[in-house]
């Protein structure tokens, strides 16, 4: 899952950036509101999480522009503790949650999933497809009940893949989800990944069906 975190304090961005790399997000962190905006005309984010003090364009000016732009990923405003007004403000711009400094990072980290879960029409933490389970807050797999073994690009992978189980998910699509700016993975490389996972998977009639020039889509092999 890739985020857009939007915040020009530099200690409580490192953070916020460290917290959410260390749990496998994939994170562009930019300090100012401009550069966040020009950012947002190009990348589609799963979930933002938005300071309102920003320099040159202000959070609550980013909020209006990306939610008039029909930009519907889930967005946590961060506020000052007596920053009700900020508050109110931001939620009736679109908001869909917040968090007044200082606050504690897995609350902000729990939030995000819970977000990201409804915006994806998953209701739990747990995401079942057959005999799979993956767990996005422990970040585990399992099928019948035994642990599958998976690199961390083979987990992010799989995540896309079950968040939108029926629909074909474009390679252009995973390469955003699975790295940062500062990281370059190439439609190659995604090719390799699916072929590992795919292989992984197989044997439990869990298959990836390729749709020739669009993409990819989690299937269950139909037995008999």
């Amino acid at each position: 899952m890739r985020i857009l975190l939007v915040e020009d304090d530099e200690i409580l961005g490192d953070a916020i950036f460290r917290s959410l790399t260390k749990s496998h997000y994939a994170v562009d962190w930019l300090k100012d509101g401009h550069k966040a905006d020009l950012a947002l005309h190009e990348q589609i984010y799963d979930a933002i999480v938005l300071d309102i003090g920003l320099p040159h364009i202000s959070g609550f000016e980013l909020l209006k522009r990306l939610r008039a732009r029909n930009i519907h990923s889930p967005v946590i405003v961060l506020t000052a503790k007596e920053g009700l007004d900020d508050i109110v403000n931001a939620l009736d711009l679109g908001a869909d949650d917040y968090l007044s400094k200082p606050f504690k990072l897995p609350e902000l980290e729990a939030r995000l999933r819970a977000h990201i879960r409804r915006a994806n029409a998953i209701t739990s933490s747990l995401i079942e497809f057959g005999a799979l389970l993956l767990d996005t807050k422990e970040h585990t797999v399992t099928i019948d009940n035994k642990p599958l073994n998976l690199s961390q690009r083979e987990f992010n992978l799989l995540e896309s893949l079950l968040a939108k189980v029926g629909k074909v998910v474009g390679k252009e699509y995973l390469i955003e989800n699975l790295c940062a700016w500062d990281k370059e993975l190439g439609i190659n490389a995604i090719e390799v990944y699916i072929h590992r996972l795919r292989k992984k998977l197989e044997p439990y009639n869990i298959i990836i069906i390729t749709v020739r020039g669009l993409g990819y889509m989690l299937d269950k092999k139909i037995e008999g």
